[in-house]
C-alpha cells in the first residue's frame, strides 16, 4: 500500500551547524547572548559521524520528495574555525550522497576574520558561495562586533571580503549581512558596503521580543522603518546597484509577488538547523524568545526530515494567514509583512500569537516604500487597446535591453545584437521585428533570462526568426543546448544532436548546418515540399488569424500543463467551430476595440478550459479538449482579465499592496461573468476608498467599469 504525500511543503534548506564556538564576542548575537544558552553543552565542532548522517538523512528525504535542490548553510558559531582540512571532509561527506539524487546548494555564513585561501580553495572544488557578516564602516560595525579581546573585527572582515572579491573567489561571493543598529548612520553604513561592492546585502532587524525590545536610543515612533527608508532612498538614487533582500522582498509582495526571505511575508517555511551534536531544531532566531524554544527533541541519529518536518512548531511557522494573529490579518500591509519574523512576536504568557514587537516599524516600512514606488501618472492604455499593445511592446524593449546586458559576453551575441538593431532601424523591416518581439511567449523568456541566466540560444534564434521574416540575409553561429530549434512565431527544426550551429537566412529560406556537416540542410518556408526536419506553426486562418503555437519552449508559463504538439486537425476544427459561433452571437465583437482577441492559441491539458499564463499580451492557453461553445462563452470573460493583467504591467493602478488591487480584480471577474449586483458592491468599495489609494489610471479604469456595469446592466 502506497503512503499518502505529506501535504505541507517540503524543507529546502539546512542550517547546519559545524562550529559552535566563535572568535568574536558580539554583544546582539542571538547564540550566545539571548535566553537560550545551550551552546555550552554542545560539542565544539561536528563529528564526522553526524555529518554522515546528516548527509545520508537529507538525501534519503529529497528523493522522497522529488526535490531537484537543497541548500545547506553551514553555520556556527563560526564555522571557519573547523579548518580547511576538517571544512573540506564536511562538503565531501555532503556531496558525497547528495550529489546522485538533487543538486546540492552548499553555502557558509562567516563573520571571514579567519579567512584564508585555503578555506577559499575548499569553497572553490565545492561551489560554496559565502556571505560575510558586517555591519557598516568601522565605527557602526565596532559598536558590536568586537573581539574576545576587545579589539575591532573591521580590518580582518574586509581583508576577509578583499580576499573573496578576487578573480578566482569572486563567483563565491554571495553577499553581506548587516545587523540594524539605529544609533548608526544609515547612509554611511550603506555606502561603506556599497564600497565593498557586496554583490547583495541584507539588512536584519536586531533580535527582539516584547519581552526584550529593541534598542531604541532616541525614542522615535519608527526608528527601525525610518533607517530603512533612508537606505531605500539611497539605494534608489544609486540605482539599485545590487539587490537589497529585505526592499525586493517588499517590492514583490507588494506587486503580487513572492516574498524573498522568512522575515518577511506568508510564504512557508521551509527551514530546518541542526546543532553540531546532530539534533534538530527549528529556526535558531527562536533562541531570542526563552531557553529551549528551539529544541524538538528530534536527531539525525534517530529521526528524518520528514519526522521533523511534522514538528508543531515548524508547521506553525507554515500556516501563512492562519498562523498569524488576529490583528495582523487585519493589517493592510499583511500579505508584504506576514507578521514578521515569527521569534520578534513572542511575549511571556501570549507565546507567538501576537504582531512583531517590530509591528510599527514593518507597517512603516511596507507603506514607505509603496508610497515611493507607486507611479500615479496616468496611462493612456486604459483607454486603448491599441495603446496598451504600445506600452507592451516599450515594457518588451526594456526587457531585451536589459537581458542584451547579461549576453553581451556570449559568443556570437554581438553579431546578433547588431542584426536586431539593423533591423530595427529600418523602416522595411521594423514592423518584421516587432511582430516576432511582440510575440507573448518572448516576454516570458526575457523574464526567466532575468530571474536566472540568460538563454543565448533563444535570442540568437529569436534574431534569426526576425531576419528570415523580413528578407533581410544574415548568417548567425551559437551553441543550441537541445535537438530543437525553435525559431519564434515560424516553427521548430529538428537537429541530429545539440551542439555549435550556423544558421544562414536570406528571404523565405534559411540554412542550418552543424558540427560535421559543411553542407547543412536547406528549408524553403514557401515549398510544399519543405524538409521533414522542419514543423512549421499554423495560423487558424490566414493570413492574420491567431497562430496556433504548440512548439514554443517557453510556452510553458500556464498553470496546466501544456499538451505535446498537436497531431491531427480536431484542435483547431473546434477553434474554428468557436469563432463561428462568436461571429453569430457577438457580430459586434469585431468592432469593439476593448475585444480580447488573442494572438496566440497554446494548446494545454485535456480538462483546463481556457487559461491566461506569465507572458506578453495576447496568448490564450487552451484545453485541446475544449468545446467551441465553452470556447466562444469563456473567451469575453478570460479577456477582461488579460486586459486587466496587461494594464497591470506596465501602469500601477493603486497604491501598491492596497486593498483596491483585490476590489479591482473581484469587480473585474464579476463584470465578466455578468453578476452585477456583486460587482456593485465592489465598486462601492473602490469608490469609498481614500481617494491616495487608486491612482489617476486607476480612477479612471474604474469609472469605465462603473460605465459598462451600467450600460450591460440596462
Amino acid at each position: 500500500m502506497t503512503s499518502k504525500a505529506p501535504d505541507h511543503p517540503p524543507l529546502r534548506q539546512l542550517v547546519l551547524k559545524i562550529h559552535s564556538r566563535c572568535d568574536l564576542l558580539c554583544d546582539h548575537c542571538y547564540v550566545y547572548q539571548h535566553a537560550d544558552q545551550s551552546w555550552r553543552s554542545r560539542p565544539t565542532f561536528i563529528r564526522p559521524e553526524t555529518v554522515r548522517s546528516v548527509a545520508g538523512r537529507l538525501a534519503e528525504y529529497a528523493v522522497s520528495r522529488s526535490l531537484e535542490s537543497v541548500s545547506v548553510i553551514l553555520h556556527g558559531g563560526e564555522p571557519l574555525l573547523v579548518g580547511p582540512a576538517r571544512l573540506r571532509d564536511i562538503c565531501a561527506e555532503l556531496t558525497r550522497p547528495l550529489s546522485p539524487h538533487t543538486t546540492l546548494d552548499l553555502r557558509m555564513h562567516t563573520n571571514a576574520v579567519t579567512l584564508n585561501r585555503r578555506h577559499l580553495d575548499v569553497c572553490k572544488e565545492f561551489g560554496v558561495r559565502v556571505s560575510v557578516s558586517l555591519d557598516g564602516d568601522r565605527a557602526a560595525n565596532d559598536r558590536h562586533r568586537l573581539d574576545r579581546r576587545g579589539r575591532s573585527s573591521y580590518d580582518r572582515v574586509v581583508r576577509g571580503i578583499r580576499l573573496l572579491q578576487e578573480p578566482e573567489y569572486r563567483h563565491l561571493f554571495s553577499g553581506v549581512l548587516c545587523t540594524v543598529d539605529v544609533a548608526n548612520d544609515p547612509v554611511a553604513v550603506h555606502d561603506a558596503l556599497t564600497a565593498l561592492e557586496a554583490p547583495r546585502i541584507d539588512y536584519l532587524l536586531p533580535h527582539s521580543t516584547w519581552d526584550s525590545p529593541p534598542p531604541n536610543p532616541a525614542g522615535a515612533k519608527t526608528p527601525y522603518a525610518d533607517w530603512l527608508l533612508a537606505i531605500f532612498d539611497r539605494w534608489e538614487q544609486q540605482g539599485r546597484p545590487m539587490p537589497v533582500r529585505t526592499f525586493d522582498s517588499v517590492l514583490s509582495t507588494l506587486r503580487g509577488g513572492p516574498s524573498l526571505t522568512e522575515a518577511l511575508g506568508l510564504a512557508p517555511s521551509d527551514l530546518a538547523v541542526i546543532e553540531t551534536d546532530g539534533t534538530f531544531e527549528q529556526a535558531d532566531w527562536l533562541k531570542t524568545a526563552y531557553a529551549g524554544a528551539p529544541e524538538t527533541g528530534y536527531d539525525v541519529f534517530r529521526h528524518g526530515f520528514a519526522e521533523f518536518a511534522e514538528h508543531p512548531g515548524l508547521q506553525a511557522r507554515q500556516l501563512g494567514l492562519d498562523g498569524i494573529s488576529d490583528t495582523c490579518r487585519r493589517c493592510p500591509v499583511v500579505r508584504s509583512c506576514g507578521g514578521g519574523l515569527y521569534g520578534h512576536r513572542y511575549r511571556s504568557g501570549h507565546g507567538f500569537d501576537n504582531p512583531s514587537v517590530f509591528c510599527g516599524d514593518l507597517r512603516s516600512l511596507v507603506e514607505g516604500i509603496a508610497d515611493r514606488v507607486t507611479d500615479s501618472s496616468f496611462s493612456p492604455a486604459v483607454v486603448s487597446t491599441h495603446q496598451l499593445r504600445s506600452s507592451q511592446r516599450e515594457l518588451d524593449a526594456v526587457l531585451l535591453r536589459r537581458v542584451q546586458e547579461h549576453l553581451r559576453p556570449e559568443p556570437g551575441w554581438p553579431e546578433a545584437w547588431r542584426l536586431v538593431v539593423a533591423l530595427d532601424s529600418a523602416p522595411d523591416s521594423a514592423p518584421y521585428l516587432d511582430e516576432v518581439l511582440r510575440h507573448p511567449y518572448v516576454r516570458t523568456g526575457l523574464q526567466r533570462s532575468l530571474q536566472g541566466r540568460a538563454d543565448p540560444a533563444r535570442f540568437m534564434s529569436l534574431a534569426a526568426a526576425a531576419a528570415l521574416r523580413a528578407g533581410v540575409s544574415a548568417t548567425l553561429a551559437w551553441e543550441q543546448p537541445g535537438t530543437r530549434l525553435h525559431l519564434p512565431t515560424l516553427g521548430t527544426y529538428r537537429l541530429d544532436a545539440p551542439g555549435r550551429i550556423e544558421v544562414g537566412v536570406t528571404a523565405n529560406a534559411f540554412r542550418v548546418r552543424g558540427d560535421g556537416d559543411p553542407e547543412g540542410t536547406l528549408v524553403r518556408l514557401d515549398s510544399a515540399a519543405a524538409s521533414p526536419r522542419w514543423r512549421p506553426l499554423s495560423r487558424l486562418w490566414e493570413p492574420d488569424g491567431p497562430l496556433i503555437d504548440d512548439g514554443d519552449p517557453y510556452r510553458d508559463c500556464y498553470p496546466a500543463a501544456v499538451a505535446p504538439p498537436l497531431e491531427g486537425d480536431a484542435f483547431i476544427e473546434r477553434l474554428r467551430q468557436a469563432y463561428g459561433i462568436l461571429e453569430k452571437d457577438a457580430p459586434e465583437r469585431d468592432g469593439d476595440p476593448d475585444a480580447f482577441h488573442p494572438i496566440v492559441l497554446t494548446p494545454l491539458e485535456a480538462g483546463s478550459g481556457l487559461l491566461l499564463g506569465e507572458h506578453g499580451f495576447g496568448a490564450l492557453g487552451v484545453a485541446v479538449d475544449v468545446q467551441p461553445k465553452e470556447f466562444a462563452r469563456e473567451l469575453p470573460r478570460i479577456g477582461r482579465r488579460a486586459r486587466l493583467t496587461a494594464l497591470r504591467a506596465t501602469a500601477d493602478l493603486h497604491r501598491l499592496g492596497s486593498p483596491a488591487g483585490e476590489l479591482l480584480d473581484q469587480a473585474d471577474e464579476r463584470l465578466g461573468r455578468q453578476a452585477y449586483d456583486e460587482a456593485a458592491r465592489a465598486l462601492t468599495a473602490l469608490t469609498l476608498l481614500p481617494e491616495r489609494e487608486l491612482t489617476r489610471t486607476g480612477a479612471v479604469l474604474v469609472a469605465r467599469m462603473w460605465s459598462q456595469w451600467a450600460g450591460r446592466r440596462g
